[in-house]
């Protein structure tokens, strides 16, 4: 058994996987420009891998090795896909009550923020929709949790984006409710506070 050979035939196919992982995803994701140029490179190196497998198939240890470097190829594409975070996502977000004040918040927040009216089992509910760049999905998530820690919400994939608000610069770090109705007083701004907004 030749370990170079044995290491060129686990590189040359968790590259090979990788890339194909990556590329699988830009399309997916609408990215036609890039997802031709991985995928020429991607066969060649797939072409590469599998003419130096072919040789030593009465040797299963290759073999073994090659499927060893498909399966870590596939986790660290989708390892690099998830710290590149291409595209948007849209988080689905339904309220407890017909409180306005969590919009507001997160629209200070320079999410854009659309709102529905539903009704759930023990009453009115607001459903709220927010489009954010899936790099900073995660701090959407932590500015619902802060904001409103009993809000239930879930996030899609949105492929095709045509009009509406998209804030182009969220904000580093997401303020606590407190602070954000500290400024938006301090701006002299039409807001309304929970309990202000429920007495009315």
């Amino acid at each position: 058994m030749n370990w170079l050979i044995l290491g060129q035939i686990f590189f040359i196919n968790l590259l090979y996987i990788t890339l194909n992982t990556i590329r699988t995803i830009l399309v997916l994701r609408g990215y036609r420009k890039l997802a031709p140029f991985i995928s020429m490179i991607e066969i060649i190196i797939y072409t590469l891998g599998l003419s130096m497998v072919m040789q030593y198939l009465s040797n299963p240890v290759y073999l073994v090795a090659y499927a060893i470097g498909y399966g870590i190829g596939i986790y660290i594409g989708m390892l690099i896909e998830d710290k590149l975070a291409l595209g948007y996502s849209v988080v689905h977000i339904i309220t407890n009550s017909m409180d306005h004040t969590l919009a507001e918040n997160l629209r200070t927040l320079g999410y854009g923020v659309t709102i529905q009216s539903g009704y759930g089992r023990d009453g009115g509910r607001l459903i709220l929709m927010a489009m954010t760049p899936r790099s900073a999905e995660r701090k959407l998530y932590e500015a619902i949790d802060e904001l409103s820690p009993h809000a239930f919400y879930y996030s899609s994939e949105a492929k095709y984006i045509q009009g509406g608000f998209l804030s182009k610069r969220i904000k580093d770090n997401p303020q606590t409710e407190q602070s954000i109705l500290e400024e938006l007083q301090s701006e002299n701004t039409d807001f309304m506070t929970k309990d202000e907004f429920v007495s009315e």
